[in-house]
């Protein structure tokens, strides 16, 4: 009976560890956010906002008890690759987040920042986290209360569970040209070769051009993210069948594709490294449309 007891005890207690695994890795936050949504979680103990705009910027204005993580301070380091990940369990910890935080995230309207957000928490393990359809103006305030300052939160903690399958290397990128579909998320000038950030010029070979900024539409009030149905439309020549490797300057503008294409049902992984160190690489190969016919 005893042994029974026992047994029946192991049962519950792996069957409440399953369960609970289960709940920190269902989807409840929408890839990208309607204002209703936010709305209607306002008050959710579980939610956290992150503010992606620079610190003086925040602490002008912003929506009430949003934290701020400044993008390009926080979430690239030195060599404008992802941060170590010492450094951004700290971040998240210090921002309120651990694995039962709904996150939300906007910007100043590039969204590229909120973007960046998103896909570092998801190689890090959190799933429950989108992107606010409106970047940050008149709409938002008309919709939300102000503050201004700094808002503390209490620390949590935040705990990485790695997802390599999110994250591309240069290595592993060079290996894919042929077999992967490449996206260059950067705008048509930098990939045709007239503009760079690298010491040369063009893109990588087989990549194909969608600029990030074809996923919103710019108002005087905020971007606004396109619906799905629309961006449908957009990526509607790639294939699904292929897994596909993102990339664009710094990996800030593939980060917004990755949301877009994931949410289209694409398998998509972003090459952190970018232009900015493929481009400096006299190594690897590179296209450049703007020499053809010289």
């Amino acid at each position: 009976m005893k042994l029974l007891k026992i047994i029946l005890l192991i049962t519950i207690f792996f069957s409440n560890l399953l369960f609970s695994s289960s709940n920190d890795n269902k989807k409840i936050v929408p890839a990208v956010v309607p204002i209703s949504w936010l709305k209607q979680n306002l008050n959710n103990p579980k939610l956290v906002l992150i503010d992606l705009r620079q610190e003086e910027e925040f602490q002008k204005e912003h929506i009430k008890n949003a934290v701020n993580i400044a993008g390009l301070k926080s979430l690239f380091d030195k060599n404008f690759v992802m941060p170590k990940l010492s450094f951004l369990k700290e971040l998240f910890s210090n921002a309120g987040i651990d694995s039962e935080s709904l996150v939300v995230a906007y910007d100043n309207g590039d969204f590229i920042w909120a973007a960046r957000l998103y896909w570092i928490l998801e190689i890090l393990g959190h799933k429950n986290v989108g992107i606010l359809k409106v970047s940050y103006g008149n709409i938002l305030k008309k919709e939300f209360s102000v503050s201004s300052g700094v808002h503390k939160v209490a620390r949590k903690e935040f705990i990485p569970r790695i997802d390599n399958e999110k994250i591309e290397t240069k290595l592993s990128t060079l290996l894919s040209i042929g077999k992967k579909t490449i996206i260059d998320g950067r705008k048509e000038s930098h990939y045709e070769g007239k503009e760079s950030i690298a010491k040369r010029y063009g893109h990588i070979p087989t990549a194909l051009n969608y600029a990030c900024t074809q996923n919103f539409q710019v108002t005087d009030d905020g971007s606004i993210m396109k619906d799905f149905d629309e961006l449908q439309k957009i990526y509607k020549n790639i294939p699904k069948k292929k897994d596909i490797i993102l990339y664009c300057d710094g990996g800030a503008e593939a980060a917004l594709n990755y949301i877009v294409l994931k949410e289209l049902g694409y398998n998509a992984a972003v090459y952190d490294g970018s232009w900015i160190e493929w481009g400096n690489d006299n190594a690897v190969p590179i296209d450049n449309p703007s020499l053809e016919g010289e």
